[in-house]
């Protein structure tokens, strides 16, 4: 399969669920993309997305991830899923044979992507896309599975809830995340008690509503910082008055303050961008 751009075609995509090899892979470098906004739908593989530069945002029944650069998604063959991003994008993805693919990765997660797994998914991208099932390949493929296997998984998921008036305070937070309204104002706007909307949060998502917000600007900063953006502006986009209360939040969810996290966490994954 062809590497995806900015100037590729519909034809150039060959759906993987119909190419009977386990794994499938490809590259893409999407240097000014409009939007990508797939509507909810599934495959029979499951399927691995690593983010090189740029960010993407997966949403499952029940749940919202975060992908920022040298981070991947993994979805399970069958999960219904869909995709957001925007602007500059480049990475690589592999679709797996379910009966292939980790037993431990049997639910959507974000999980760091250390430099073996980065040039597995790069080598086996490289490959035709009928390619012969030889036993160097074979071998190759078994790391790389392997590597999935023991893959960290990062603390950048979301509970979504279901109820449509939970719903409709969550979509509300994520599309305008600077308006620091108070729990009482957000159970008024849709008609419940503000003992009612806490019980009904927690049951849905297993967070109050003030930690489920604060996973939220964590995850919104995550990806705000791995584009470049400074602190400052995160806070304020936030809705934080001041930067320190920001830092703190971020670091009591983290572990640590986001410069430190942001540097350790491209240290720790041995990838620099060129």
């Amino acid at each position: 399969m062809p590497i995806l751009t900015d100037r590729s075609k519909m034809e150039d995509w060959i759906e993987p669920d119909e190419v009977p090899r386990r794994i499938v892979a490809y590259g893409y470098a999407f240097e000014h993309l409009d939007k990508i906004d797939l509507e909810f739908h599934s495959h029979v593989k499951s399927q691995i997305i690593m983010v090189q530069s740029g960010a993407l945002s997966c949403e499952m029944e029940g749940g919202l991830w975060i992908v920022p650069p040298h981070s991947a998604i993994w979805i399970p063959g069958g999960a219904r899923h869909t995709i957001y991003a925007s602007g500059a994008l480049k990475g690589y993805s592999a679709f797996i044979d379910p009966d292939a693919g980790p037993a431990s990765l049997h639910a959507c997660r974000a999980i760091a992507i250390t430099p073996l797994l980065r040039e597995l998914l790069k080598r086996a991208a490289a490959l035709p896309l009928f390619y012969e099932t030889t036993d160097t390949i074979i071998r190759m493929q078994d790391v790389l599975l392997d590597e999935l296997a023991a893959a960290t998984v990062e603390n950048l998921h979301l509970p979504m809830p279901r109820d449509r008036r939970l719903r409709k305070i969550a979509d509300r937070m994520i599309e305008v995340p600077a308006e620091q309204l108070t729990m009482n104002v957000w159970a008024s706007q849709v008609e419940l008690s503000t003992r009612t909307l806490s019980r009904l949060i927690l049951k849905e998502t297993g967070m109050s509503f003030n930690r489920w917000r604060q996973q939220l600007c964590v995850m919104l900063a995550v990806k705000w910082l791995a584009a470049g953006t400074t602190t400052q502006q995160v806070a304020g986009d936030l809705g934080y008055e001041s930067v320190p209360s920001f830092v703190t939040m971020f670091r009591n969810v983290l572990g640590a303050p986001p410069g430190r996290y942001m540097a350790e966490r491209y240290s720790r994954t041995g990838l620099v961008e060129k």
